[in-house]
Formats: structure tokens, sequence, C-alpha cells
């Protein structure tokens, strides 16, 4: 046990100095996988790593809504990693689903999980915009409140939840099939082959790019 427990050490101190090592640090990373067989594992890694290097918001997406239909099984192995990665002694705290209707004490490093599908994310601007209309119908508001903002304010799939700064999706498709369309307007986007069996030197070269971009404005 002692071994490795001191390997969990060495590794916290390597992914924490590995974060503070970057010129830029996302705020939020959207895990977007846009492949067939969604791999827990391999997801699970990700957002260990996200949360060794000090990323303080994550949401994984897959266009299926697999990962949100099976969000205990994904969260038992993100758990496992966690201990595996990081040792026992890491403070715990709540894991947000985007639907709200489950939680668990699971995870570490005052990180927040969010568990996404495609019904958070077109689906919410719709709801925001009926929701919207009937303001205007009750005469709460007139049409020309409605701006940026307003829509910000009226979606409810990432109340408390900073737009991601990065996306890294997943796959050979060109797209990132419906994840948070309105939030990632400004997004930087990056493509990589696949989620399964990636490597911590490959999570880590891709936020190495994006700590050498320039903010993107819609471009």
């Amino acid at each position: 046990r002692g071994p490795a427990r001191g390997g969990a050490a060495r590794g916290r101190q390597r992914w924490r100095a590995d974060g503070r090592a970057l010129r830029k640090l996302p705020v939020h990373v959207g895990l977007v996988v846009t492949e067939e067989e969604p791999s827990y594992a391999d997801m699970a890694s990700l957002v260990v790593w996200c949360m060794a290097v000090g990323i303080s918001y994550v949401s994984v997406y897959d266009h299926n809504g697999i990962f949100k239909r099976n969000n205990s099984r994904l969260m038992d192995e993100i758990l496992k990693q966690q201990q595996e990665l990081l040792g026992l002694d890491c403070s715990k705290y709540t894991v947000e689903f985007a639907n709200h209707d489950k939680t668990g004490q699971v995870l570490n490093c005052q990180s927040t999980l969010k568990v996404l599908s495609p019904e958070d994310g077109k689906a919410d601007i719709v709801k925001a915009a009926q929701n919207f209309c009937q303001l205007v119908a009750q005469q709460q508001r007139t049409h020309s409140d409605l701006d940026v903002n307003m829509l910000d304010n009226l979606l409810s799939s990432t109340k408390g939840f900073p737009d991601p700064d990065l996306v890294l999706k997943f796959g050979p498709v060109d797209s990132t099939l419906g994840f948070l369309p309105w939030h990632i307007r400004l997004t930087e986007i990056i493509s990589l082959p696949s989620h399964l069996n990636i490597s911590y030197e490959d999570f880590f070269s891709a936020l190495h790019h994006y700590a050498a971009c320039e903010q993107r404005w819609g471009k």
C-alpha cells in the first residue's frame, strides 16, 4: 500500500506542476466523444487528468447520450481511477448532472463535473425560447429584451457553469454533434483521433496546444 500511495503522490505533484507550467489553463473543458463505442475507463482517465492539472469544470458528452444514461457506471470508474491515480486523501465534492436528478459524492480537487447528452444542447435552447415567449405573453418581458445575456440566463443545462474554453473532440467526425451549440461559439476546439487508449501525453499535448493558441472570436 505504501509504494502505491507514494506513486500517487508523485503523480499528483507531476500533474499539478504540469498545470502550473501552462501559459493558460482552461477553466471549463468539454470532452466530446463522436465515436460509436464510448469507453468508460478512457473517459474516466480524461476526467481525472483534467482535475489533476487543476481544471475547475469538466463536461462529458457523447451524441448518443450513453454516458448520461449510464452515469453511475462512469462515476464508479472515475472514483476507481481517482483512488488509483491520485490516492485516497483527496477531499470529496458533489458531482452535478445536467438534469439535476442525481448527485454523488466522488472525485476530488474542487472540480465539478456534468454529464451531458443532446437534450442538454439544442433542446435546451428551444426550451429557453419557449420560456422567453411565455414571459413576453405574460408581459413580464418585451421582444427587445432578448439578447445574449438573457438567453444565457434562460438556459438551464449549464447553470452555474462558465462556457467551455476548450473542447477536446474525439473521433473521425468533423462535428461536435450537438454539444452545447450556443455555449461553444467562442470555444477552442481541438480534435483527437480517438479517446480509446488515450495517453496522458496526448491529453497534455492538447492542453499545451490550447495554451499556445490565441482566443478565437467566432472563427
